[in-house]
């Protein structure tokens, strides 16, 4: 089964694909593209996508999920980013993960109900010496705890 979009969506896509096809390795470049457009890459997009750049749906899927910054659904309002790495995790990086999701009711990529945050894990922040660290709409915090974290999901509204 083939998800279709409204024509007028399809022309968007279209339009995303041919303003990238001049350049060698396209793929990055158009994907980048449609997160900025959409902030996420459409369902719709894939088989356009593909078809555009022979390539199979598998290397497509392959590529979306290796890059942490695409993402196949819309996201909350916020996107909040907690360090994976093991500098973080030496410092209280796993518990600090743990009882936000928990807090949320959310496991990693879940957005709450009410659409205000989006979860995801990422791996390094480049704040080792600062851990555990987060990113909140692309903005670095170190040296997060549980009630700093509390602070960053009230002012998100989650």
């Amino acid at each position: 089964m083939t998800l279709s979009a409204p024509a007028t969506e399809t022309d968007d896509m279209r339009a995303i694909i041919a303003q990238h096809l001049h350049l060698e390795g396209p793929l990055l470049p158009i994907l980048h593209a449609f997160q900025d457009a959409f902030g996420h890459i459409p369902a719709a997009a894939s088989p356009l996508i593909t078809e555009a750049l022979n390539i199979s749906r598998a290397e497509l899927h392959g590529v979306i999920s290796f890059y942490h910054d695409f993402r196949e659904n819309p996201a909350g309002r916020h996107v909040l980013k907690i360090c994976r790495a093991e500098a973080c995790q030496a410092v209280g990086g796993n518990a600090l993960a743990e009882s936000t999701l928990r807090k949320l009711g959310l496991d990693w990529h879940g957005t709450t109900a009410n659409g205000a945050v989006t979860v995801e894990p990422v791996y390094c922040l480049g704040l080792c010496a600062c851990g555990p660290a987060v990113m909140v709409d692309g903005r670095v915090l170190g040296r997060v705890d549980t009630a700093r974290m509390d602070a960053v999901l009230a002012e998100a509204g989650a």
